[in-house]
């Protein structure tokens, strides 16, 4: 082990709980997902409401809706507790969709209607576009006090077909909506240890359905650590990342090509491991290195959020810092746009740096990016939803006031 300071297990694992809804965490803690809920209770700004639209520069050549889609989020409700919310396409409307009695602790939403499948009390239910039909599908009873991720339901997923609703429960499943039963594919891999203690050796939760519906991208949550594999649905292929060295590829980090032919991933953490960018060709698995912030690398380059776009490059942000030996997380970080290795044709795009970056959200085309950025530095989860356009002429604009675990509706 290099004796340069590097991220403690406890310290990764933490931050991977907070990207990826991690079943490790033990319920006696408070979920990531209430980071928002105490910030709300002493900073009177975290509101679900939206700011006005009139800060961003029109687009003459679109219509006068300003997204491409209706903007899903979680945000806490007048009672401090994490609802689900539609912002709509002219970002302003705003509707709450569900109104639980605790937090809906995560959510996926159909790419057909809209209708959201999402977990509360352990339990998952569905629930119609318009707040109505709310039905329970999955019941995932009692969370285990000591080892919580043996039986934590989490991450549902739709498929492109609005079919099918794939979830973390013992592993792997998959719900189908014609039948209303569910099936466990692949099973978590635990050890029991006896004395009430459990030792996860795998866990399986989803992330995204690829662009063309033919394959799933998984975590592979570990005691340190995760990983990523490629499920492929139509005959059961489980393809593991071969040659991440010291990149962490998982958690939702990752994004699919809009070919489905491969995966871009990014880090702009060093410590325990890597930051850089990756690509991974999802027929093999293969991981290529394209640039990295190592111990032996001088300077650090760093990157988030990396979007091949349908222009045919690759949109991400990036910084190039000085390796100093000491650990490094959410740098400030520059809009860059590249030749799709990230290297080729780098090209800064605004002159802004982005600090406190939680989460992003491209827009299909690339023409911007929706942060989620911290209001402050204690946060790790959410954050004030910020719309920045690639075109720097072009301004930006806050679409609201808090939200977290932001995804497109149809």
């Amino acid at each position: 082990m290099n004796k340069k300071p590097i991220i403690s297990s406890l310290f990764v694992l933490a931050l991977l709980a907070l990207a990826c809804a991690n079943p490790l965490n033990s319920p006696t803690q408070p979920p990531a997902a209430n980071v928002e809920t105490v910030v709300a209770a002493t900073l009177s700004a975290l509101t679900a409401a939206p700011a006005s639209p009139s800060t961003v520069a029109p687009d003459s050549t679109t219509s006068s809706d300003i997204l491409p889609h209706s903007l899903y989020y979680l945000a806490n409700d007048a009672a401090g507790i994490l609802q689900v919310y539609r912002l709509e396409k002219d970002a302003t409307t705003v509707s709450q969709i569900t109104f639980e009695t605790a937090n809906v602790e995560d959510y996926g939403v159909s790419p057909v209607d809209g209708s959201l499948a999402y977990v509360v009390n352990n339990q998952l239910f569905t629930i119609n576009a318009d707040g109505g039909n709310r039905s329970l599908i999955v019941d995932g009873g009692a969370l285990d006090e000591i080892n919580p991720f043996v039986n934590k339901l989490s991450n549902p997923v739709w498929s492109n077909d609005g079919q099918t609703i794939a979830f973390g429960y013992k592993g792997l499943n998959f719900y189908s909506i014609a039948s209303g039963q569910y099936n466990l594919l692949i099973p978590n891999q635990i050890e029991d240890q006896g004395n009430g203690f459990i030792f996860p050796n795998e866990l399986i939760f989803p992330e995204k359905f690829s662009p063309d519906g033919n394959k799933l991208l998984l975590t592979l949550g570990y005691y340190e650590g995760a990983s990523a594999a490629i499920y492929y649905p139509n005959g059961g292929a489980l393809v593991r990342l071969q040659g991440e060295h010291r990149g962490i590829i998982c958690c939702d980090t990752a994004r699919w090509s809009a070919d489905s032919a491969s995966i871009y991933s990014a880090s702009s953490t060093f410590g325990m491991f890597a930051a850089g960018l990756w690509k991974v060709d999802a027929a093999t698995g293969n991981v290529s290195t394209l640039f990295l912030g190592d111990f032996d690398t001088d300077p650090i380059q760093a990157a988030e959020a990396p979007f091949l776009a349908p222009d045919g490059n690759l949109y991400f942000f990036y910084a190039s810092l000085p390796n100093t030996g000491d650990m490094v997380n959410r740098p400030p970080l520059q809009l860059v746009r590249s030749a799709p290795d990230g290297v080729t044709n780098r090209t800064v795009l605004r002159p802004e740096t982005f600090n406190l970056n939680n989460e992003y959200l491209w827009s299909p085309d690339g023409r911007f990016v929706i942060i989620a950025i911290a209001p402050i530095a204690d946060v790790y989860a959410g954050g004030i939803p910020t719309l920045i356009y690639t075109d720097a002429a072009k301004g930006g604009m806050e679409l609201g006031k808090f939200a977290t675990n932001m995804q497109w509706g149809p």
